[in-house]
């Protein structure tokens, strides 16, 4: 951006706050800059945190902030990604917050794109992009299924529908109203991913959310990242969060609970939903599997029995079961979701995707 344009927003309040957490970005975080300066919608603030970098962060912030006003430096050194953000939350001076991170480029229009889409529809309280791994990951990657998934998330419906697969809005592009974003709790630290927390959070309080319908966001892939080296971000917090959301609330109560899913990710589902009800005990018991594979029918896992799914409308009539899927299988809930339809069930209100 010109040294024109700049000046020009100086004394605009800000459309957009950008919460930018930063620790050791060195190598990145002039691609993150120059993505940002180029943004179609220059009426944002950034606000950046340095969380204790050991390289040189800070100088290239500071010389940032030195020359953009947008930009404003917060004080917050080395507390962790979680008091990061509700640091940098609690310093926005806009109604809407957008995160980005360090390591990631946005494309030109990516800011505009998403204040024109919350402006012209006021129920959607949050939204975020579609996404493009870089470098690319290799064919067949578990990076790329991801990334068709959630860039086939883009009406409301779909992210409520997936909304416990995987969390349907890649943080880095999250643009939140601010009013839904603290009447949820804002960022809280539940030991597990801090961004699928907020997302299911909102849902829980009702808020609507999607996706812009365009990539508008380069996301970079590397050992350096946080998700591949901390433990909150395991697959194992990623269930012990969805257990205690889906938990709390989301099975009816007084209908028996089945898990479709007899293989490796419904056996690992079943034993976290377990854990959970000898540690909470708020929860129903297992009552049944449900599985395609012949191999596995009339098998026991946990005292409960694997049934065909022929045997779902009878199974403890009159009660009507309530099922979560927890599959692995590409292409799995797919066939899953059509053989239930055709056995007269209904998404969400009589099963729920959690994996």
């Amino acid at each position: 951006m010109t040294g024109a344009g700049v000046a020009a927003t100086e004394t605009v309040s800000p459309h957009v706050s950008i919460l930018l957490p930063c620790r050791d970005a060195e190598p990145f975080l002039g691609a993150c800059i120059e993505s940002l300066a180029a943004q179609s919608e220059p009426r944002f603030e950034v606000l950046a945190l340095d969380d204790g970098s050991r390289d040189g962060t800070g100088p290239l912030l500071r010389a940032w902030a030195d020359r953009d006003p947008r930009v404003r430096l917060v004080d917050r050194a080395g507390s962790g990604i979680v008091a990061a953000l509700r640091r940098l939350s609690g310093e926005a001076r806009s109604p809407l917050l957008a995160r980005m991170d360090a390591d990631d480029v946005a494309r030109p229009g990516r800011l505009a794109a998403q204040l024109r889409l919350l402006a012209r529809h006021p129920e959607i309280a949050a939204c975020g992009t579609g996404v493009r791994y870089f470098p690319r990951p290799r064919p067949g990657s578990g990076y790329l299924r991801y990334e068709r998934w959630i860039n086939g998330l883009t009406d409301p419906a779909a992210v409520e529908r997936d909304l416990f697969v995987e969390c349907p809005i890649a943080h880095p592009t999250l643009m939140v109203r601010r009013d839904a974003f603290e009447a949820a709790g804002g960022y809280l630290d539940a030991g597990g991913p801090e961004d699928y927390d907020l997302i299911l959070r909102l849902a829980a309080a009702g808020c609507r959310m999607t996706n812009v319908p365009r990539v508008l966001h380069e996301w970079r892939l590397g050992p350096h990242r946080l998700s591949e080296r901390s433990d909150r971000y395991s697959p194992d917090a990623f269930r012990r969060l969805k257990i205690m959301h889906v938990a709390n609330g989301r099975v009816p109560a007084g209908r028996p609970l089945v898990i479709w899913g007899a293989g490796k990710v419904g056996k690992a589902f079943a034993r976290g939903w377990l854990e959970q009800a000898s540690s909470a005990g708020r929860v129903p018991p297992v009552e049944a599997f449900v599985d395609l594979d012949p191999r596995k029918i009339g098998q026991n896992i946990h005292g409960a029995v694997v049934l065909r799914p022929e045997g779902l409308p009878a199974f403890a009539a009159p009660a009507r079961p309530y099922m979560l899927l927890a599959v692995g299988t590409p292409g799995a809930r797919r066939d899953i979701r059509e053989a239930l339809q055709g056995l007269g069930f209904r998404e969400i209100e009589d099963y729920r995707a959690v994996a």
